[in-house]
């Protein structure tokens, strides 16, 4: 079981939405840039601004990241802990850097204890669309990636368990059900939906 974070586990979208609409806003992005990004790694995010104004940006994100909530979605927690008492291998494979990650964990500590696997965005070299975080997930698991259900949100990250060969089971949080259709291989409104 391999499963984004934000807006499959935590609903933080929203949030992200306040900090990016108005910073694409600032260097002249078009309207909807917030949500056309979503899913997207920091790394390549970066390369729609300014060199010199990069380590700027990264750091009112980083403030902006320490002060989130990072609430649970309904169903979130208690389908992880269905998973992980059923003896299942899960895997987080996220689009979020380290110090956002340090972030989360130090509001959810018990978050940490229900994955194998952790592969967030610093440590791939191509973030989603391309599979490979999803594939180094599986192969830490020791499995292979069409034995894998990937859990997604984003248009992005759909793409990227796609192109892994896995199942994908679309999450209707970030986008609505109609915009996933043929993109997913199964689409539900939330983790609360979903039993082992």
């Amino acid at each position: 079981m391999l499963f984004d974070l934000d807006g499959v586990i935590v609903d933080s979208e929203g949030e992200y939405s306040t900090f990016w609409g108005p910073m694409g806003a600032r260097y002249g992005h078009p309207e909807g840039y917030a949500d056309a990004i979503k899913g997207t790694n920091l790394k390549a995010i970066l390369e729609g601004y300014p060199e010199s104004d990069r380590e700027m940006i990264v750091g009112e994100l980083h403030k902006f990241e320490a002060q989130m909530k990072y609430p649970y979605l309904p169903g979130a927690y208690e389908f992880l802990t269905q998973l992980k008492q059923a003896g299942k291998r899960i895997a987080l494979v996220t689009s979020s850097d380290n110090t956002k990650m340090d972030f989360l964990f130090a509001r959810h500590p018990e978050l940490r204890d229900f994955f194998d696997v952790i592969i967030t965005g610093d440590m791939v070299k191509q973030g989603k669309p391309d599979p490979e975080g999803y594939r180094k997930a599986a192969e830490m698991l020791g499995l292979r990636p069409e034995e894998c259900v990937v859990f997604e949100d984003s248009i992005q990250g759909i793409t990227a368990g796609r192109a892994a060969d896995a199942y994908v089971v679309g999450i209707a949080t970030t986008n609505p059900p109609e915009k996933l259709e043929d993109k997913a291989d199964t689409i539900v409104f939330g983790l609360d939906q979903l039993t082992i």
